[in-house]
């Protein structure tokens, strides 16, 4: 572990820089992976994420030496039934699935459906850890406790929401954020973020109007709920856009494993490494 990331930041960002609003080129995002990979803060930086449609494309042929190892997330934006071929299509590129991460309903379906689907690839697989994405919507408390049995069970499956989008609704407020963090604590259920959290405090963003949580925001408002708060002390944390607040319970855990908050994806490695050096949460320089 470099003494320049604590042990609180290890591998929070993953890498998802082909995905929007990024949205860059897969040679592109390859090869700025390697960089940071073997830069001084890459004990902050998960897997890079990639879409299991470009997998099973083939997209990755010329693109990874089988020898470097390539360890990647895969994103089932094909649906669940297509995630073994994804899989299959790794091996001849020496690339390694840390991780599966997929949708298992739309906003307002019943995820049970899906969450069995996916539950039951898990099982299938050889210890891949498993995340399904559940709207935060109709069935939320019954997917977490499908989701809270599979794992006691000796899955390792785990769950993912959306915190941001194109549209207001997708942004879940402190509360009902709070709530979900919450509901995973009581259930002993790690948890994955993705979208709309660009930046470690929370801000409204002036050209859309809409307020993003911050991400450091999140991994405080969770080491309140780990230690013992409800709904309404980490929702506060949540809604807090005072740095000096949201900082100190980080500042107080640096040594400390992250509980519970698994990570988060960000099309940007530089956008939160710049924030967190800004904050003192991280010690080096960087230029963006």
């Amino acid at each position: 572990m470099s003494t320049q990331v604590p042990r609180l930041l290890s591998g929070l960002v993953d890498d998802a820089a082909v995905f929007p609003p990024g949205n860059a080129a897969l040679p592109d995002a390859v090869t700025a992976h390697r960089t940071h990979r073997a830069a001084w803060y890459a004990d902050m930086v998960g897997p890079l994420l990639l879409p299991a449609s470009e997998i099973q494309r083939g997209s990755l042929s010329g693109l990874v030496d089988p020898a470097e190892g390539l360890v990647i997330g895969l994103i089932g934006d094909t649906g669940l039934d297509q995630l073994p071929q994804a899989l299959d299509a790794l091996a001849p590129d020496g690339v390694t699935a840390r991780q599966i991460e997929a949708p298992v309903a739309k906003r307002g379906e019943d995820p049970q459906p899906g969450l069995s689907e996916l539950v039951a690839l898990a099982d299938r697989l050889d210890g891949t850890a498993v995340y399904a994405e559940i709207p935060l919507t109709f069935g939320l408390m019954g997917a977490l406790d499908t989701l809270a049995e599979a794992r006691a069970d000796g899955l390792p499956v785990a769950a993912k929401f959306r915190t941001g989008g194109l549209a207001a609704e997708l942004f879940p407020t402190p509360v009902e954020l709070a709530a979900v963090i919450c509901a995973c604590r009581d259930r002993k259920l790690p948890f994955k973020l993705t979208a709309g959290l660009h930046h470690a405090i929370r801000h409204r963003d002036p050209e859309t109007g809409f307020n993003h949580h911050g991400f450091v925001n999140v991994l405080g408002a969770t080491l309140a709920a780990v230690g013992g708060a409800e709904v309404d002390g980490v929702a506060e944390l949540l809604a807090a856009t005072d740095p000096v607040r949201v900082v100190e319970p980080a500042r107080a855990h640096r040594d400390a494993e992250r509980p519970l908050w698994v990570g988060y994806g960000s099309c940007s490695i530089s956008e939160p490494l710049t924030d967190l050096i800004r904050l003192g949460l991280v010690n080096g320089g960087f230029e963006a």
